[in-house]
């Protein structure tokens, strides 16, 4: 309990939630983070977050949390020993109970500084960090150190055990969420179509292939492209979407490559696109092509709350969230494998698209709900306090 001086009154201080990251730009790991500030604020948390900033901030700020500003995006290792003191300075100031840490760099700092200041610190595996050496495993070796550690999927939490010896009563399997009040096709007016159409010159005499992903090697966009060179036929308009100001190389690359394989008529970079459920409506087919495991992936998940058909390489935790020929399929990561299922899924009679949407949208909304991410993330929260 504490006194409130002016007027004598007790209370008790509601809970102080502080999530650290390296920046706020898209991606998994920052949609996650506004999507638990909100949750946190909802549930009677002080919601904060520290980053480098972005341009999710205002969402941040949307979600009613505060945003600190603090160099977290370096891997410097005295950028990252300073910003133990400046953590340290935020979380006495702001009386934060708990931190959250959501990647790496950030999650040095902010375990020094928990341990500084005795608040209880949690971790978030979001991915599945390279261990091909001893220094590499070492520094990925501060995310299991948490009090707590989340896994976004069972295959996450099978590869912590495996590389990092965590007793598995540590570990909480919360798979991430989608928001089935954004992500619907209810609230889908044609203006919205039309406005996304214009603003990527979208052909309206071909079928949309969408790939939603950053723009990195290892999300597969070149996989793709090499995929569909193989058909036999250019009925199709593909789009990548993603932000690529991390990886400018990659993306020229990408648009010399689509130059050299005849497809610049077929296929186009449209960068970030805000109304990503007017895109998944446009969609004929949605991929995920990544050619190093998911730890969970998002966009099937997207794209199957939206009735798509959603076509995903078969390796990671795609696994876990598509059920091969009834709510999507799944394929080898070769380029000739992906080839033949494009063309098979784009050849499907209405009935049975329909069919697999039907399946697959109800298969998201049932296993892979953000309430249920937010409930059992809040759930957390309060029994680390209690």
């Amino acid at each position: 309990m504490e006194v409130n001086r002016d007027n004598n009154i007790q209370y008790r201080k509601q809970p102080t939630l502080l999530q650290v990251l390296p920046r706020l730009h898209s991606g998994g790991v920052e949609r996650g983070t506004v999507e638990i500030a909100r949750a946190a604020k909802k549930a009677g948390f002080d919601s904060l977050v520290a980053s480098s900033g972005g341009y999710m901030e205002t969402e941040i700020r949307r979600a009613g949390a505060g945003h600190f500003t603090l160099p977290l995006k370096s891997k410097n290792p005295f950028t990252i020993w300073k910003n133990i003191a400046r953590l340290e300075e935020l979380i006495r100031r702001e009386k934060v109970d708990i931190v959250h840490a959501r990647s790496r760099a950030p999650a040095w700092s902010s375990y020094f500084a928990a341990k500084r200041t005795g608040v209880h610190f949690i971790t978030t595996f979001h991915g599945l960090y390279s261990v091909q050496n001893a220094l590499k495993k070492k520094y990925n070796a501060v995310m299991a150190k948490g009090e707590k550690i989340i896994a976004i999927s069972h295959f996450v939490k099978d590869h912590i055990m495996e590389n990092y010896g965590v007793d598995e009563e540590k570990i909480r399997v919360i798979h991430r969420g989608v928001d089935f009040h954004h992500f619907t096709s209810e609230n889908m007016n044609p203006e919205r179509k039309i406005k996304l159409i214009s603003k990527c010159s979208l052909p309206d005499d071909m079928p949309i292939i969408c790939l939603p992903a950053r723009i990195s090697r290892w999300k597969g966009q070149k996989f793709l492209l090499e995929s569909l060179k193989l058909l036999p036929h250019r009925n199709f308009f593909c789009i990548f979407v993603g932000d690529d100001s991390q990886h400018g190389g990659f993306a020229a690359e990408l648009r010399k490559a689509i130059s050299q394989m005849g497809l610049k008529e077929n296929c186009r970079l449209v960068g970030n696109i805000l109304d990503m459920p007017a895109l998944y409506m446009l969609s004929s087919i949605v991929i995920s092509a990544s050619i190093r495991p998911e730890a969970f992936g998002r966009v099937a998940v997207e794209g199957m709350a939206m009735g798509r058909p959603v076509i995903a390489t078969n390796i990671g935790a795609s696994r876990e969230t598509i059920k091969d020929g009834e709510t999507g399929w799944l394929v080898a990561p070769e380029p000739e494998a992906m080839a033949e299922k494009i063309e098979e899924v784009l050849a499907m009679d209405r009935n049975g698209l329909e069919k697999i949407g039907t399946a697959a949208m109800q298969h998201a909304r049932t296993h892979f709900a953000s309430d249920d991410m937010y409930r059992k993330t809040i759930e957390l929260y309060r029994e680390i306090l209690s």
